[in-house]
């Protein structure tokens, strides 16, 4: 059974940190990149970051560069999203897909198609 799980949401003040998590199981891991997307309240899906598992290269949105990092740890078959600097417009429900055909996190990532999703975990920065 394919599972794709999102944890370590929450509330920080702006400037402060979180830290996500997407555990993922069913599939094979290093095969899939692991693309972040977040929502914001009556706003359009966006592509966030991008992490190849089995190289480790990422792509991040031009908004959250400097300050949003993806990693893997591919011995748990998890990544991470370390989200610094937080500001209002960062909150939203953040979502972790995994996808085989966008692997190689080109630079338009998330038109690449998503295999597995999770359900989502909020995040509320507040000013």
């Amino acid at each position: 059974e394919v599972q794709v799980v999102e944890s370590g949401g929450g509330l920080a003040q702006t400037g402060g940190s979180l830290r996500l998590s997407c555990a993922a199981s069913g599939f094979p891991f290093d095969d899939y990149a692991i693309v972040w997307f977040r929502q914001a309240p009556g706003k359009e899906r966006e592509g966030v970051s991008c992490i190849n598992t089995s190289a480790g290269s990422t792509v991040y949105v031009d908004s959250v560069k400097g300050r949003f990092t993806s990693s893997s740890d591919n011995a748990k078959n998890t990544v991470y999203l370390q989200m610094n600097s937080l500001k209002p417009e960062d909150t939203a429900v953040y979502y972790c897909a995994a996808s085989a055909g966008g692997r190689w996190c080109r630079p338009r990532f998330q038109d690449s198609p998503m295999d597995y999703w999770g359900k989502g975990a909020l995040v509320i920065v507040s000013s």
